[in-house]
């Protein structure tokens, strides 16, 4: 091993706090996100100092590592499908299976209380270690007119969503109740591809109406192929009645929840 090659330790100094746990939580970009959380830096370290005069900026980059990737590949298939479904190389995506798993990430500050950052509208899951931070610089940061590639060519593909009202009230019921962000979800998933049953838990239900899985919840919408709309109709639990009594295994402890769904908006 020649000295280009040699290991660099990156030590962590802080963690992420946020709802989103699981990877199809994760937006594509932040830019896309609609969440809120914190960063917490690790005391003894001074790191209340290092915040002086951030709270001023309104965006910050975010250093931070991949922790639930353990693999990388030279060529992927990036969230934002490419076109014709190719794959390209990894150094051309924002993909997180990387030969280092690390991210970067500009997010939207919202304050600074000692070592507790406060950010919102970011694409790190619950737990994220964090190796730095830096402000972003709107003069030096932004270059909007560049080109970016295969990207250019995914607008045609992107497809427009849209909620029901019943279907934001459960979405916001279950948010009250601890539950996940299923508006998010939709937003993450069916924006490209959403009928991709090979990347995606899909169900057709019938002509132009299809059902998609989260864990243990089951989203409705319809959709028009030709105008690339879709209208997200109803959550579903996809427990059954006897999977839902008193006395039946709980594996992902969420049946209280469904009970009380179901109570609520099984007769809708």
């Amino acid at each position: 091993m020649n000295k280009h090659q040699e290991s660099v330790e990156l030590k962590a100094i802080g963690l992420v706090h946020t709802r989103e746990r699981y990877r199809y939580e994760a937006p594509r970009q932040s830019v896309f996100a609609s969440n809120e959380g914190w960063i917490e830096l690790l005391p003894d370290y001074n790191f209340e100092a290092a915040l002086e005069y951030l709270s001023g900026f309104e965006r910050i980059w975010v250093i931070f590592k991949f922790h639930l990737n353990e693999t990388w590949n030279p060529k992927v298939s990036p969230p934002v499908i490419s076109p014709a479904g190719r794959k390209v190389g990894v150094f051309a995506s924002r993909s997180p299976h990387r030969p280092n798993p690390i991210g970067m990430s500009c997010v939207e500050l919202t304050g600074v209380e000692k070592r507790r950052i406060y950010i919102r509208n970011f694409d790190m899951l619950d737990g994220t270690p964090v190796f730095d931070i830096k402000p972003y610089i709107p003069a030096v940061d932004a270059f909007p007119g560049s080109a970016a590639g295969w990207v250019d060519e995914t607008a045609k593909c992107t497809w427009q969503i849209n909620y029901s009202p019943l279907f934001m009230e459960e979405c916001n019921f279950i948010i009250s109740q601890g539950g996940i962000n299923l508006e998010n979800f939709c937003r993450i998933q069916l924006a490209v591809e959403p009928l991709n049953a090979r990347r995606k838990r899909i169900n057709i239900i019938s002509d132009g109406v299809c059902d998609i899985a989260c864990r243990t919840w089951r989203v409705r919408f319809e959709f028009d192929q030709h105008a690339r709309q879709i209208q997200v109709l109803k959550i579903y639990s996809a427990y059954t009645a006897e999977e839902l009594l008193p006395d039946a295994p709980d594996k992902y402890g969420d049946k209280p929840l469904h009970r009380l769904f179901n109570d609520k908006y099984s007769g809708w």
